[in-house]
């Protein structure tokens, strides 16, 4: 009984996805794509999926360790999410806004909005939990 449920569950969520309008912007399946302080807003506003951003800087020991995870998950999770960096040394603002202390910090956005912030260099399966939780 409960696989029924579960397969209707995922029936109507690739309904959802097949039937919604298609993205305007910058947005590319399986890429990352960098943001700064003049296309942020545009960016995520025009996101019709959730986005996942990785507020990193080039000097950054973790932040360079959870590059080739933050990849992999932007392939795997490809047509369900989004996925996008700032370098927080060229966009100061942007990370004073969204209270980032440390690096490297995570910030998922859904409708426009942060709904969820991961820090430091975590492991890949948080990261799908939380995706998993949002889309």
């Amino acid at each position: 009984m409960s696989e029924d449920k579960e397969l209707e569950k995922i029936k109507e969520q690739m309904m959802r996805r097949l039937m919604a309008p298609p993205d305007s912007g910058p947005w590319k399946a399986s890429s990352i794509l960098t943001l700064d302080d003049r296309s942020f807003d545009a960016a995520i506003g025009k996101a019709r999926k959730p986005v996942l951003v990785d507020f990193w800087a080039d000097w950054c020991g973790p932040c360079k360790m959870i590059k080739p995870v933050f990849a992999a998950l932007a392939r795997d999770f490809s047509g369900r999410a989004y996925f996008a960096n700032v370098n927080v040394d060229e966009n100061q603002g942007l990370a004073r806004r969204y209270g980032v202390m440390s690096i490297p910090n995570f910030v998922l956005f859904s409708k426009g909005r942060p709904v969820e912030r991961i820090i430091g260099a975590v492991g890949r399966s948080y990261f799908e939990a939380v995706l998993t939780k949002h889309i």
